[in-house]
């Protein structure tokens, strides 16, 4: 488990292979200078719900990774996270879509993804 840091006091933990990918869409929309909200659900140990940050340039962000090794980046899901993050919703947690359905899709730009339901959410927890 890695843990997403934001501003120093919210503190999410995210599987390390998820965290890599939000890393990835977070870090290219603030290299170009674009806020956008950031929304998981949270942990039902921690009382469950849902948090949104509102993630801009200024802002202090840490990715904590658990394991030393990066992890192996899947072309599909940074499209769909960046898609998502491209939305007027902004960025939220969705499960790794297949490769091969993917690349198969005649309409992959107009591809919806969906948020992962409770019962399928990576763990995420406020310490």
């Amino acid at each position: 488990m890695g843990k997403f840091i934001y501003d120093s006091n919210i503190k999410v933990d995210f599987e390390d292979r998820l965290l890599a990918h939000l890393q990835a869409v977070i870090m290219a929309k603030v290299r170009r200078g674009e806020s956008f909200p950031f929304t998981w659900k949270d942990d039902i140990s921690t009382g469950g719900g849902r948090t949104t940050v509102y993630i801009h340039p200024n802002v202090s962000l840490v990715f904590k990774y658990h394991g030393s090794r990066s992890p192996q980046m899947s072309p599909a899901w940074l499209h769909a996270l960046t898609y998502n993050a491209n939305s007027g919703r902004g960025l939220y947690v969705i499960p790794e879509p297949d490769e091969s359905a993917a690349r198969e899709s005649p309409h992959r730009d107009e591809m919806v993804f969906r948020e992962v339901p409770n019962d399928q959410a990576p763990a995420n927890t406020h310490p």
